[in-house]
């Protein structure tokens, strides 16, 4: 009697632990976002900041401006010395201009007299004295625009100095750079901002990625764009499930994180995997979650 009952506690026992096998995920890990703190590429006080924490903004959509004031007045600035830099040049130009025309009507000459000289009808020491007079004027053309040289090189650098300025301005317009939605904003209207300081941060919240770890003997099981099924918990129902894809496995082994707390896990070494799920806006940054691979069994 005592041996039928140690054989029905045994096979008790077994079913117990096939079933707590069966119920086990495959994997264990946090949702994660890739988060994008956007920065103030621009100094001066912020005339409005349209960012609220929680809030949807879509890539593109203009968010915030800083005070474009003085960089208006240095533009203002720099325009009315190109204007007095294009008045000294034009004197020099106009010079140019008078000269080509000289040179037109010298080359001209020049011809003219090779010509009778080819019907005896002029004398070599003309021809050379027109050519002379032509090579004159070139060389006062000459003389002329390179006396002009600083004034077009001051005007190049007023035209760069101006672009530089454009670009501070147009940077003082912060776009939104992706569609997400607002983790943390960092600043209000009214106050001064700098180069590189955050503004706000966001993430895509459309999909996040589940980053889950699993021992090597789980490989085998797992392939590159494979569909699993992941799970949180819920209120309504013990677990509530979302559909999954595999997108990354890592190649080398890395001790077992922090996430993982018994002794014995924490000993293994492990392999990252990132499951890619579509969020019904009930999924949140960090939130614990459980990988299941469905089998052919």
């Amino acid at each position: 009697m005592k041996k039928g009952i140690l054989i029905l506690a045994s096979f008790t026992l077994l079913a117990f632990t096939s079933c707590s096998d069966e119920d086990k995920a495959d994997g264990y890990g946090n949702f994660e976002a890739t988060e994008i703190i956007v920065s103030a590429e621009a100094q001066g006080k912020i005339k409005y900041f349209n960012v609220r924490e929680g809030e949807k903004i879509d890539a593109g959509t203009q968010v915030a401006l800083i005070d474009t004031t003085q960089l208006h007045w240095e533009k203002q600035q720099l325009l009315a010395s190109k204007k007095t830099v294009a008045s000294r040049s034009q004197g020099v130009f106009s010079q140019i201009d008078v000269l080509n025309e000289k040179l037109k009507n010298a080359q001209r000459e020049e011809k003219r007299l090779r010509n009778l000289f080819t019907e005896n009808a002029a004398t070599q020491r003309q021809v050379d004295q027109a050519e002379g007079e032509v090579q004159v004027i070139k060389e006062e053309i000459k003389n002329v625009e390179s006396g002009n040289a600083p004034i077009v090189n001051e005007s190049r650098l007023i035209d760069a100095q101006i672009g530089k300025i454009n670009d501070l301005i147009e940077k003082s317009t912060v776009e939104n750079p992706i569609t997400g939605t607002v983790l943390a904003a960092y600043a209000e209207p009214g106050e001064i901002t700098g180069f590189g300081k955050p503004l706000y941060k966001i993430a895509d919240m459309e999909f996040l990625t589940l980053r889950v770890y699993i021992s090597e003997t789980q490989l085998s099981d797992i392939e590159l764009g494979q569909e699993v099924t992941v799970k949180i918990d819920s209120k309504k129902e013990n677990m509530k499930s979302f559909p999954g894809k595999i997108t990354w496995i890592s190649s080398s082994a890395e001790f077992t994180p922090k996430t993982i707390q018994t002794r014995e896990e924490r000993a293994n070494l492990v392999y990252g995997v990132d499951v890619k799920v579509k969020n019904d806006g009930s999924l949140k940054i960090g939130m614990p979650a459980e990988m299941w691979v469905s089998t052919a069994e």
